[in-house]
């Protein structure tokens, strides 16, 4: 005996769980199946910008505008651009209309709001196969499976559900990261938290450089970047954190100390995080009964700030459509998909061009520039 849903969706990341909750503010219960033992089995990211007209606007539609309000940090918009000497080439007060917020905080909401027992914790989809007017049998990694009307694919870079519907697969954008931590900044490392700010900052040099957000609880959480072949990584021993550490910090030779303190001094373990995306302008021939969103439709690099509110925007958008047409769910997910493409498509286009300004020739002469042409409130 299997389960059957009207409406599962596959993964409880930020446009999976907004999607359940449009859903249950206009009166349709949805279920959603994750791979996680539990809302902290593993960190979820760092801070997050959201836009006015993106996610802001999905967490409206989602009825906890005022909720995410009370969990905005205070000043992390601002902006800084270093050089690697530490001259800081660019500073400003970061754009009013994108707040930060700390994405554990936002995930915690969107839980919150959710029915109990909305999420399936601990259930890996392995495969999903279609069955024929528009239903669907997706399959667990405990053997079970369940059956549903409406299927959504929210679960990310490797989806399960995207098969479904499309061919293709991520490719590595050539850029990867090592993630590093600094705890009780102000406290341990006050020169380097001086020179970082309360906000974002990026300094940048030859293919290379180091990204920093200032945490909500004090912390700075850094992404060592490098425009390396997709192996790279695989040549560094993450088990033997000293060893990372001595061959990162040879590649910011003669950069300023307060900087590779963010390498030397990092505290506990460092994540290797190759970055991947899908092509630019993917979509697939719309199929009854199933669709994505999130990465599993578009994913990209982070070089636009999107990810997170294309991801919001995406629950929020798909949710309202279908709850447009509550007889008829497929004419929503149509709708919903004519209107994602070009917009994602567009989203995908700003991301590369940001990668390929960040990580190229004079990177930080342009970054200034197109900062400073776009006035002292622009944040990314």
């Amino acid at each position: 005996m299997s389960t059957h849903h009207t409406l599962a969706i596959v993964g409880a990341g930020l446009g999976g769980l907004v999607a359940a909750r449009v859903l249950h503010v206009r009166g349709i219960e949805a279920v959603i199946y994750e791979r996680d033992a539990s809302p902290t089995a593993r960190p979820q990211g760092g801070m997050l910008d959201i836009h006015e007209e993106s996610g802001q606007a999905a967490l409206r539609a989602a009825g906890l505008f005022e909720e995410f309000r009370a969990i905005v940090h205070p000043g992390g918009e601002e902006f800084r651009a270093l050089d690697p000497d530490g001259t800081v080439r660019h500073k400003d007060a970061g754009e009013a209309g994108r707040p930060e917020v700390d994405r554990n905080d936002l995930r915690r909401i969107l839980l919150d709001s959710l029915p109990e027992g909305t999420v399936r914790w601990d259930t890996k989809v392995t495969g999903a196969r279609a069955l024929g007017d528009g239903r669907h049998e997706v399959t667990l990694a405990d053997g079970t499976v369940f059956t549903t009307d409406v299927l959504i694919g929210a679960d990310g870079a490797w989806s399960r559900i995207r098969p479904l519907l499309s061919p293709a697969v991520p490719a590595y954008a050539g850029v990867s990261f090592v993630e590093t931590d600094l705890y009780e900044a102000a406290v341990r490392h006050p020169a380097t938290a001086e020179l970082l700010g309360g906000g974002m900052m990026f300094a940048l040099a030859d293919g290379k450089g180091i990204l920093t957000h200032l945490e909500t609880d004090g912390s700075i959480h850094a992404y060592v970047a490098f425009k390396v072949p997709e192996d790279w990584l695989s040549g560094l021993d993450f088990t033997h954190p000293d060893s990372v550490k001595e061959t990162l910090l040879a590649h910011f030779e003669g950069w300023d100390d307060r900087l590779r303190a963010l390498i030397a001094d990092a505290d506990d373990a460092m994540t290797p995080r190759p970055i991947h995306a899908l092509p630019v302008g993917h979509r697939w021939a719309h199929m009854p009964g199933v669709t994505l969103l999130g990465d599993a439709a578009h994913l990209m690099s982070p070089f636009a700030g999107e990810g997170a509110n294309a991801a919001l925007q995406d629950g929020a958008e798909l949710a309202t459509a279908l709850a447009a047409h509550p007889d008829a769910f497929d004419t929503g997910l149509l709708a919903y998909e004519q209107a994602l493409f070009p917009r994602a498509e567009q989203t995908a286009v700003q991301s590369a061009q940001g990668l390929d300004l960040l990580f190229g020739p004079d990177a930080t002469e342009n970054l200034v520039a197109m900062m400073s042409g776009q006035g002292e409130q622009q944040s990314d």
